[in-house]
């Protein structure tokens, strides 16, 4: 996988991730902005991901392993929440099956 591909999902797996959390507080909250802008968010990711000239299908199924990793690190470290083994054992898993789709054939 390229540098430029890495760059690509990690900044919209943050976007993923952001949109859905502003979306949460926005949710939790009452305020109707934070909900607009985790539309956005949510928006601008789905623009950016696909910037990653692949099939659909690895191409989701390879971001689909970098998003895992953003979303459990940012409940660690952003929200403070305690992860158990088995979500990272799970995460392991999702990780090992991106690596598979990356390492495959392609057209």
């Amino acid at each position: 996988m390229t540098f430029f591909a890495w760059i690509i999902f990690v900044a919209a797996a943050v976007l993923e991730v952001g949109g859905d959390a502003v979306i949460r507080k926005g949710l939790r909250g009452g305020i109707i902005w934070f909900i607009v802008a985790g539309f956005l968010m949510l928006g601008s990711y789905g623009v950016v991901v696909n910037t990653v000239r692949w099939d659909f299908s690895r191409l989701l199924g390879v971001y689909v392993a970098v998003f895992a990793v953003v979303s459990i690190l940012a409940g660690r470290f952003v929200f403070r929440e305690t992860i158990p083994l088995t979500t990272w054992l799970g995460l392991a898993i999702i990780v090992a099956g991106g690596a598979v789709i990356q390492s495959g054939v392609h057209n």
